[in-house]
């Protein structure tokens, strides 16, 4: 089961996501009802959290819902289904208080970036932060390249965790119990955004012409559903790649990871209160276009994929 956010005749739904077509949760709640004569209470927004564990007030007849939904027919599933091409796809959590992404989780990311990959008892995740109002993108809303600095755009797919119940102080042990599901997300990237070029050097530039690299309005498409956090599913046991323009850049499993998700959320709780929709990204696996110096341009498509979660797909464009 995946469940997803999509705008349908300028109506904003939840469905369950079935790659190539859509199950409106409002249509099959209807059907359910008429057909097997209980009724579902359903929340009626498109607020994917209260479909979600382990919080979601409507988490249990969702269950319900899918279980009946995997055994029927064709038919009957053809008259639930709209086409995904004819919807249009919607980050699954419009309003995260929070973006936080973690930078060099793969030990192959960070030597091809230059770096020496450390055991992790010698060393802490670096989390930083995007704009969430400004950042988020769509899956298939083009992702802008910037006039300011356009040359050396890059791509980073990365599996995003979606917390589900306020975190704070967790112990890596339990630090899954507070996750709702798990999504993709593009961690795109200006390599060599250079404000002020004619300035006068200081110490940490650097790092913050990396920081605000990250900022660029556009760059953080996310989609295009979420997988629930169910019992048997294990976030290091991604497969995950990325393509532009069907050749592929990035191939590498979560399993990669240096700091798994648990660990993460025990380590970012520990002075920071996640709260319900708020994003985690883990780092991303070797294969960016900065490792080859082929940056994105307009034209491209960008895909980041996840197998059990799907595929994300977004166009390159210039800003006008």
């Amino acid at each position: 089961m995946r469940l997803c956010r999509f705008q349908l005749d300028e109506i904003e739904l939840a469905g369950f996501y079935l790659d190539d077509r859509i199950i409106p949760i409002v249509h099959a709640c209807e059907m359910y009802c008429d057909e097997v004569g209980v009724e579902l209470l359903l929340s009626s927004t498109d607020d994917l959290l209260d479909y979600l564990p382990p919080d979601g007030s409507s988490w249990s007849a969702i269950e319900a819902l899918a279980g009946w939904i995997e055994e029927l027919e064709e038919a009957q599933l053809a008259e639930l289904a709209v086409a995904t091409a004819d919807v249009q796809l919607l980050v699954p959590i419009p309003r995260p208080s929070k973006i936080l992404l973690l930078a060099g989780n793969y030990a192959a990311h960070l030597i091809e970036r230059g770096g020496v990959a450390v055991e992790r008892v010698e060393t802490f995740p670096y989390v930083f932060m995007k704009p969430p109002t400004t950042t988020l993108t769509h899956p298939g809303d083009p992702i802008l390249i910037p006039r300011t600095s356009p040359d050396h755009i890059d791509y980073e797919a990365e599996l995003a965790v979606v917390i589900g119940r306020t975190c704070r102080g967790v112990e890596e042990a339990d630090a899954l119990d507070y996750v709702a599901g798990y999504t993709i997300l593009n961690d795109i990237t200006d390599r060599k955004f250079t404000p002020n070029p004619d300035r006068k050097p200081r110490d940490r530039d650097k790092f913050f012409d990396w920081l605000h690299g990250k900022w660029h309005d556009t760059f953080c498409p996310v989609g295009p559903c979420v997988l629930p956090a169910t019992e048997g599913v294990d976030p290091q046991n991604f497969p995950i790649k990325l393509t532009v323009n069907g050749q592929i850049k990035q191939d590498g499993s979560t399993g990669q990871m240096i700091f798994p998700v648990a660990a993460v959320i025990a380590f970012i709780s520990q002075f920071v209160t996640l709260e319900p929709g708020d994003l985690i990204s883990t780092g991303t696996p070797s294969g960016v276009g900065s490792s080859t110096g082929i940056y994105l341009k307009p034209g491209d498509t960008v895909v980041a994929a996840i197998e059990g979660i799907g595929e994300l797909a977004n166009p390159l464009e210039a800003e006008e």
